[in-house]
């Protein structure tokens, strides 16, 4: 089902690496692309379980096992444009230049009039997308579903942290555009710091609907910690929080939330090792795919 490896000159004629196991088999070349996935196999920061390196690799081999049509959407992955960029190489013990990297391939595929499809890795990863993204559109805003706030200014000393990411990404885009769901854990210190600067929703995805007008053609980053599912669908986590959301109820979130504008997106921290049964990547893999189709326009 997947295609062999493959270098793709991009538009700006800087060559762009696919690699041997590509999503599906649908892949398509750079230039023709609307999407480009890409994986980035960090968890340097993780403060409890590894493993979420691991887990676009395991994704790109789950797909063998998931079918390219939707029967949520009647949509084929066949029939959009894709390209799947492979995993970026990523340097060991250097946090900020592990962003710096990010940052740079994502802001070549946002140059290039693409949106970028991020795989995790932990959630820290995200701030380099979101920090290519602001370069470009100066009114982004952020959309996060999460079960952790992640809102800290530093965890352990340290204030690149996956428990800092939301709040480095609000250095960057400042009060009123962030729009938190899903949260049932963070410090008190965090949770009262955000009432002041983001909005939360708690829990669920419940007031997603009134965040959704107010959204009308703004540039929007979608950040989804997939750790916002309730561990008895997602174990595979390498924080798991109980009380979360549904498959469903997260499918809805997503479909919802595609039909803004959506100028760059990502999942993070499955942890494939922490789910020998495979189950939460299968999930992770299937939630890709319908990301995808919505997203595709």
């Amino acid at each position: 089902m997947f295609c062999i490896a493959k270098l793709c000159k991009g538009a700006s004629g800087k060559c762009l690496r696919g690699i041997s196991v590509i999503f599906w088999d649908v892949t398509k070349n750079y230039d023709e692309s609307k999407i480009v996935v890409f994986g980035a196999p960090f968890d340097g920061t993780v403060s409890y379980r590894p493993g979420a390196r691991f887990a676009s690799s395991a994704i790109r081999n789950e797909s063998y096992s998931i079918e390219t049509y939707s029967p949520y959407q009647d949509k084929d992955l066949e029939d959009i444009r894709v390209f799947d960029a492979g995993d970026l190489e990523l340097p060991f013990g250097n946090t900020a230049k592990v962003i710096d990297k990010i940052e740079e391939f994502a802001s070549k595929i946002i140059n290039d009039g693409k949106i970028p499809f991020m795989i995790g890795g932990e959630h820290l990863v995200s701030l380099g997308p979101v920090r290519a993204a602001t370069k470009k559109y100066r009114d982004l805003h952020i959309i996060h579903f999460d079960a952790h706030s992640d809102l800290r200014d530093e965890y352990l000393g340290e204030t690149l942290s996956h428990a800092t990411v939301i709040r480095r990404c609000w250095d960057l885009v400042g009060d009123g555009r962030i729009f938190q769901f899903g949260i049932r854990s963070g410090s008190r210190e965090e949770i009262y710091w955000g009432r002041e600067h983001v909005f939360t929703c708690f829990f669920n995805f419940s007031r997603l609907d009134v965040v959704l007008d107010k959204l009308r053609d703004k540039p929007v980053y979608l950040t989804v910690d997939l750790d916002v599912l309730d561990t008895s669908v997602f174990p595979g986590t390498g924080t798991p929080e109980a009380g979360g959301v549904t498959f469903l109820e997260l499918l809805d979130a997503v479909n919802k939330v595609s039909r803004l504008n959506i100028v760059g997106l990502d999942i993070t921290e499955l942890s494939p090792p922490l789910d020998p049964t495979g189950a939460s990547t299968s999930l992770a893999c299937k939630l890709l795919r319908e990301i995808l189709l919505y997203v595709h326009k």
